[in-house]
């Protein structure tokens, strides 16, 4: 390496804001690359870094060195360290953190302190000296060593410091140093070939002379395939191996995540509307950069122009990205592509195991495959050139991540492809606010598909309106008149029936009738839902669950009524009111193990389920021709969120859930139920016109100066005492004001909503405040909050109290 290659930038995994200098030694310097891991000196301690290219020496102080290199290929190519540093810069956010949350998870190594019983603590122990606490800690760590945090996870309890260090002082326990972590590693197979030394086969006995055999034929067999032919092979080859007749190995290999194979399919004949919309991304392939909206109705055959484009792609020798919004739809797209591509697809989302998604990623970046296809967290995979990025379902509020690095994944595809030179698509039925209006900015082109395939129709909507159903009791309530005589007459054709309803469990407002006190959480300030098969009310947002009694918890009668509604309440009434039908429900309770909504969906698929109730994870891409009902229960739930966006994603919903009607030969119908049928977001639902929704809810927008026309930071602060919350909250508050008339060229350009406690105060024991941030350009934005930080940095850094910052905020709760 040359004098400059000698100091390396390193990207630390840990929330600092700078990347540092390291030195290599000459022993390391033939193994250093960008994109690998290096372990180096931090502090007091060791950690795993990542490698961004040459530096220059820092004058002043003397630069460590880096301790170990930790790969043998990068894990990154280097053409993607800009479009890490621009998400840096964007969301706010160390770039060693936005390179730890791209990466697959369980590969880094963290030093940390541990504490071991010494000889000293073993005769305290057989001593009476000890506190029960003490004693309670010196018994775990007999066990082994173990870290702060792990002792107090053991014991239930926090464990002082102030202790610990007491105990050390006595010599009844050790302090010391461990690296943990870096589980995920490359699995290794046994593999079996022919050995060197001869054998007369009448000295074999009749299973090993099998196992020759069988390597006579095919040189080389993993041992797991070798047993099919031979069961005890395991055993045997040992000792084959110690007489020289085969030779044992280890190769690395892949985890399958796929499953079953897929059968070849036969590309369909293009609509007039496919046809231009694939030919108008055809023309762009090779012009550089450019985002196209395709704004196609449900069952309109998008995914047959992203397979088309996706294959012009490949041709073209550039690679492809897909992303999908949920787990769920995957599958379905992941098939499809399989069925086109074969083994150039590769697939990246958070539902495969660490070793699964470790394997896909080296996949990848041995450029193997052509093709990844995943969720939100797939806009980072490691390809060197991007040519075409897809986002199906661009309006989905999934894309949007809710913890560690806030990024929304359907932006940084479009960064992604501009950083690369390549074309960006975004597909939906439904397009979001945002898009439309980039359309009408002339940033994106549109690309129209008004028509469904075959000429199928669009399913007719039945408005019922609730208002007129509030004096009726039972399941009547809910399943009105016109649904449940439009399920008898669909039933009764030996078709199937799909019922919405976005709220699971049984009861969401379980309520005492002598005192009028809810049933709530222990640790949020939210009421428990019913659960009636569990026989617990559970809280949906921190798991808090307690047996469900009908004893109020507040003046103990026996009182308890079960108001509000969920799925489960709505299966429990159509099997009452359908006893011959099969049902089904489909809500994170009943999918929360591996393969149970692919269980759901191939069950529905083979018709033997007659209705499925289910919460949004069934409006979205779904495809399932004997569906011609749809029944939304109640459309109204997702209207009343305290969000500006409620009306936005009402009507997305609707009209998503009403494409699963009517994708077969017989045409659908949809029976929309509400108590706001006046609302303009159910009523462009039920003509099924987005542009008459859009031109409403961008008129709401301009008028209140929110996005597209402002954009926003949200400031979220939580804490676990409500006054220290609420006084960080107020400081802050203080400081974006000081701040802004501070810097006269901030009070034009930005306003500042808040501190105010958030919609719901506390969850999980964590209260919590926010503050908005608006202006005009997200520049002027940046800049304050780095003012902000520079002001008073406690602030940010508080022990107690977490300050987050959301660049482009999804949820104003």
């Amino acid at each position: 390496m040359t004098s400059f290659e000698q100091h390396i930038e390193v990207a630390a995994a840990l929330p600092v804001d700078r990347t540092f200098t390291y030195g290599v030694p000459s022993s390391l310097a033939g193994l250093i690359m960008p994109g690998k891991r290096v372990l180096v000196p931090f502090g007091r301690r060791r950690i795993t870094g990542y490698v961004l290219g040459p530096a220059e020496p820092s004058n002043g102080y003397k630069i460590k060195r880096v301790l170990d290199v930790l790969d043998d290929m990068p894990l990154f190519p280097m053409s993607m360290t800009p479009f890490f540093r621009w998400v840096a810069d964007y969301y706010l956010y160390p770039v060693g953190e936005v390179i730890r949350c791209a990466l697959p998870g369980g590969l880094n190594l963290y030093e940390y302190v541990t504490f071991s019983l010494t000889p000293g603590g073993e005769t305290a122990l057989s001593g009476t000296m000890l506190n029960p606490t003490e004693r309670e800690v010196m018994e775990l760590l007999r066990q082994g060593n173990l870290r702060p945090r792990e002792i107090s996870g053991q014991l239930g309890r926090d464990v002082p410091w102030a202790m610990l260090q007491n105990l050390e002082r006595n010599q009844w326990i050790g302090r010391g140093r461990e690296l943990r972590g870096g589980e995920t590693r490359t699995r290794m197979e046994r593999y079996v070939t022919p050995g060197k030394t001869p054998v007369a086969a009448e000295k074999l006995s009749a299973s090993r002379q099998k196992i020759l055999n069988v390597l006579a034929g095919q040189k080389e067999i993993s041992v797991r395939s070798l047993k099919e032919y031979v069961p005890t092979a395991a055993s045997l080859i040992r000792a084959m191996a110690e007489q020289g007749q085969v030779t044992i190995l280890e190769k690395p290999v892949y985890r399958d995540p796929f499953g079953e194979p897929i059968e070849p399919d036969t590309p369909p004949q293009l609509t007039s509307e496919q046809e231009a919309a694939v030919r108008a991304v055809q023309d762009a392939l090779d012009g550089g950069f450019q985002t196209f909206l395709l704004a196609g109705v449900t069952g309109s055959g998008k995914t047959e122009v992203y397979l088309r484009l996706t294959e012009s792609a490949i041709e073209s020798g550039k690679n492809a990205l897909v992303l999908v919004p949920e787990i769920a739809l995957i599958s379905q797209m992941e098939r499809r592509f399989r069925s086109r591509f074969g083994e150039q697809v590769a697939v990246l989302h958070s539902g495969l195991s660490a070793g699964e998604r470790y394997d896909q990623w080296k996949r990848i970046l041995r450029e193997e495959t052509r093709i990844v296809i995943g969720a939100r967290s797939a806009v980072f995979a490691p390809f060197e050139r991007v040519g075409l990025v897809i986002v199906d379902e661009e309006h989905d509020t999934s894309y949007k991540q809710g913890s560690d690095l806030l990024y929304n994944a359907r932006d940084l595809a479009v960064v992604r492809a501009k950083m690369d030179g390549g074309i960006a698509l975004l597909g939906s039925a439904t397009p979001s606010v945002q898009s439309c209006y980039n359309v009408r900015a002339k940033k994106f082109r549109e690309l129209v598909l008004s028509r469904r395939v075959e000429q199928r129709p669009l399913p007719r909507i039945t408005l019922v309106d609730l208002r007129k159903q509030r004096d009726v009791r039972g399941a009547r309530r809910f399943i009105s008149p016109v649904l449940h005589k439009a399920m008898t007459e669909v039933l009764d054709r030996g078709e199937q029936v799909l019922l919405f309803l976005n709220r699971r469990g049984f009861a969401s407002f379980p309520v005492c009738a002598a005192c009028g006190d809810s049933v709530r959480c222990a640790h949020c300030d939210i009421t428990l839902t019913m659960h009636r098969l569990e026989s617990a009310y559970r809280c949906h947002y921190c798991g808090y669950s307690r047996e469900a009694t009908p004893q109020c918890p507040t003046c103990k009668a026996p009182r308890v009524q079960l108001l509000g509604m969920g799925t489960e309440k709505v299966e429990a009434a159509v099997k009452a009111l359908f006893p011959a039908a099969r049902v089904a429900r489909m809500d994170r309770d009943t999918t929360t193990r591996k393969g149970s909504v692919l269980r759901i969906l191939k069950t529905l698929k083979n018709r033997a389920i007659d209705v499925l109730v289910g919460t949004q994870m069934v409006t979205k891409g779904h495809d399932f021709p004997g569906i011609t009902l749809v029944g939304v229960i109640c459309a109204d739930l997702s209207l009343s969120f305290p969000d500006f966006r409620a009306g936005e994603r009402t009507f997305q919903l609707l009209a998503q859930v009403a494409g699963r009607a009517g994708r077969g030969d017989v045409p659908g119908r949809m029976i929309l139920q509400t108590y706001t049928p006046d609302h303009f977001s159910i009523q462009a639902a039920r003509a099924q016109d987005f542009r008459a929704f859009y031109n409403t809810e961008i008129g709401f927008r301009r008028a209140l100066d929110y996005p597209p026309f402002t954009r926003m930071i949200q400031l979220k602060i939580s804490g676990k005492e409500a006054d220290e919350t609420r006084g960080v909250a107020e400081q802050l508050g203080t400081v974006c004001r000081d701040v802004r008339v501070g810097e006269g060229n901030f009070t034009g350009e930005i306003e500042i909503l808040g501190p105010i406690e958030a919609s719901i105060t506390r969850i999980a024991d964590w209260y919590r405040w926010q503050i908005l941030l608006k202006g005009r350009r997200v520049n002027s934005l940046h800049r304050f909050v780095r003012r902000l930080n520079a002001a008073d940095s406690s602030l940010f850094n508080h022990p107690r109290v977490r300050v987050v910052v959301d660049v482009d905020p999804f949820f104003m709760s």
